[in-house]
């Protein structure tokens, strides 16, 4: 048996060289990250692969799985490391190349691979790597898998079996291009920017798009990983800010913003407004509804309530269900009630059938935003938008709280918000009418408006987002006069990455 990873090697030591590190808080709800050489080495990357075919072998799949990696510069050597644990724990490897992270999970139908091993950061700076991993398409690992995962490599129980071996497989992209072009025509003339931050998506969004009949309108798609500019992630306001510029500098119809690994996507419209991706969401609902009435959609906390509202979702018979943050989370349970479509607020867009095969996919989104407008002929994008009722929703705001610390004050809030809506509390004079703790706490208010508190589950924050139905000073104050004082009262909790 393999010794088990270590949690204290340094860098630059004889140990740090011949033995494996695997700090255990790389272990997240629905991934795996780490920051490389600080917190997992490449002899703990290897380890993490014998982990991982142990695990979906013990967990009845098929040991055949597709491997890709993203475009940074250490990308490769992680994923040659995986590949040899996963090689020496009997498992066929797949080995596609550089790809976006939904690309991957095409590949397991166009190969028939039961499983998938991602390397990729996603939007993270440069100095982390992880990999989005599953065993039964199209899902991806949820805290369940991801716990046997960390017991068997934090504990040394990976299992070497022979059998292993590696096939380098050549086309998947042109596959993949051309099965997303195939699904939609775009007979509207329309001008499109593709922004891909110079990430993995650069590679392949323009060409993608193109096929689609759109006229193409390259942004930062040259591929550099040291992210020149900022970092590949749409729900930044530093990539929308170059977005809207790009929109009206060329008179484009909207913008597409992809994240890292081209699961997510941005949207910025006509007009250079931002158009957060639970509204756009709402705008798809309201489209889809009346094609395939009575159909369900999934949306997770973070989402804005008009959806609960919404007349035309109504008049068409569609449910809709809030459930948990997370592209695992909201994955499943869009697979799991056979629903229409899924939505998270960071953009993790799902598709299933006729739309897409069940995985988050930006440019799957971005097929269904650009089908969206071909039947909208008469409509721009800002149009569309502006016919959604009015709520006022802040950015998605990240106090920092370490990753060991996190958890435990979210749960101290999660009771004092379940105790006051008890007690028949009050937030700004505004009776609570629902307290939801599906996945940290969300707190609705009388008059529709709400605030959420949850901890991020691949980075050490928390993550506030407050809505009003009221006015952006009310939505404000929500946050000024409610929840930064309530979270400033725990001392685990520091500074924010922004404020309303």
């Amino acid at each position: 048996m393999p010794l088990a990873p270590r949690a204290d090697l340094v860098p630059n030591t004889l140990e740090y060289e011949t033995q494996a590190l695997v700090k255990a808080t790389g272990f997240r709800e629905y991934d795996a990250r780490w920051i490389l050489e600080k917190e997992i080495n490449l002899l703990g990357i290897q380890a993490l692969g014998l982990g991982l075919g142990t695990a979906v072998q013990e967990m009845g799949a098929k040991p055949r799985i597709v491997v890709g990696h993203d475009f940074r510069s250490y990308s490769i050597a992680v994923k040659q490391a995986l590949t040899l644990g996963l090689i020496a724990s009997g498992c066929e490897v797949l080995d596609i190349g550089l790809a976006l992270s939904p690309m991957a999970y095409f590949a397991q139908f166009d190969l028939d691979a039961a499983c998938v091993a991602m390397v990729t950061a996603s939007h993270n700076e440069n100095g982390w790597t992880g990999v989005k991993m599953g065993c039964q398409r199209p899902l991806t690992f949820g805290p369940d898998e991801m716990n046997v995962l960390k017991a068997i490599v934090l504990e040394g129980r990976g299992v070497e079996r022979p059998g292993g071996k590696l096939t380098v497989v050549d086309g998947v992209m042109d596959r993949y291009i051309d099965d997303l072009s195939s699904k939609v025509q775009i007979k509207r003339p329309l001008r499109v920017v593709a922004a891909c931050g110079n990430g993995t998506a650069g590679a392949f969004a323009p060409k993608a798009l193109a096929k689609m009949g759109v006229e193409v309108i390259p942004m930062d798609c040259d591929l550099d990983w040291t992210f020149p500019k900022y970092n590949p992630n749409p729900e930044d306001h530093e990539m929308l800010q170059a977005m809207a510029a790009a929109v009206r500098e060329h008179g484009a119809d909207l913008a597409l913003g992809f994240d890292g690994d081209g699961d997510r996507c941005g949207v910025v419209d006509d007009e250079g407004e931002e158009i957060f991706a639970d509204k756009i969401g709402l705008m798809l609902s309201r489209d889809l509804s009346v094609l395939h009435r009575g159909a369900t959609f999934i949306v997770d906390v973070k989402s804005t309530g008009l959806y609960a509202t919404d007349p035309i979702l109504e008049a068409n018979g569609a449910t809709v269900v809030y459930w948990k943050t997370g592209h695992s989370y909201i994955k499943r349970k869009t697979a799991e009630l056979g629903a229409l479509a899924g939505f998270e607020k960071s953009g993790h867009f799902f598709f299933n059938a006729p739309l897409g095969r069940g995985y988050d996919d930006g440019l799957v989104a971005a097929a269904n935003i650009l089908a969206m407008m071909d039947r909208n002929p008469g409509k721009k994008l800002s149009e569309l938008k502006k016919a959604l009722p009015i709520a006022f929703t802040s950015l998605t705001m990240s106090p920092h709280a370490a990753d060991e610390v996190k958890y435990g004050v979210v749960e101290k809030i999660v009771k004092e918000y379940s105790d006051l809506g008890a007690a028949g509390g009050t937030i700004l004079g505004r009776k609570i009418k629902e307290v939801i703790t599906v996945n940290g706490v969300r707190v609705a208010l009388e008059d529709g408006s709400w605030v959420l508190v949850r901890a991020s589950s691949n980075k050490p924050e928390l993550v506030v987002v407050v809505e009003s139905m009221r006015s952006e000073d009310d939505m404000r104050a929500l946050f000024r006069e409610e929840v930064k004082p309530r979270l400033a009262k725990h001392a685990e909790v520091g500074s924010y990455n922004q404020e309303v």
